[in-house]
């Protein structure tokens, strides 16, 4: 926000940073990570911030999220990926059993093609929006999303018991 103060900052901090966390999550697959991912994000924000316009700001921090995502070296992620989940609050057993299913399919996917299913399926951007943010072609997020989905059905399935 251009001219805002870091009073400013904090409020954009804390009404955005519990769904930044989600998406982050959803992304590394463990809260460890994308709590640096997040915090990482919002460093960045922040040095920025006053040049950022408050229309914008969710569109750049998503973005920054993802490239600090998409940029850490895969030996530096944590690859355990806990049984035992802690949900930000209560959350009946189907959708825990759900969530868990989905978290677990989402950690076989590459980090590009994970990035493009939490944009467009969590986050709700259109096809032109992850390309935008990915800084990739339309057609790319298309196969990416293809691609992803195919790779998570068998996943999916074999965590509902089908076949």
């Amino acid at each position: 926000m251009a001219g805002a103060s870091d009073g400013a900052f904090a409020v954009y901090f804390t009404d955005r940073v519990a769904a930044l966390r989600r998406s982050a999550y959803l992304l590394t697959g463990n809260w460890h990570d994308a709590e640096d991912v997040v915090q990482a994000a919002f460093v960045r924000l922040f040095s920025v911030w006053h040049r950022v316009r408050e229309e914008s700001a969710d569109a750049y921090v998503r973005q920054v999220l993802v490239n600090v995502f998409l940029n850490t070296k895969r030996g530096q992620r944590n690859r355990e990926y806990p049984v035992a989940e802690v949900p930000d609050g209560p959350v009946p057993a189907a959708d825990a059993a759900d969530r868990l299913a989905v978290s677990r399919a989402l950690a076989e996917l590459t980090p590009s093609q994970r990035a493009v299913v939490v944009l467009r399926y969590w986050e709700g951007l259109s096809v032109a929006e992850t390309a935008a943010v990915l800084g990739v072609s339309a057609g790319t997020v298309k196969s990416q999303t293809h691609r992803a989905v195919s790779a998570m059905r068998p996943h999916l399935r074999e965590d509902h018991g089908a076949s």
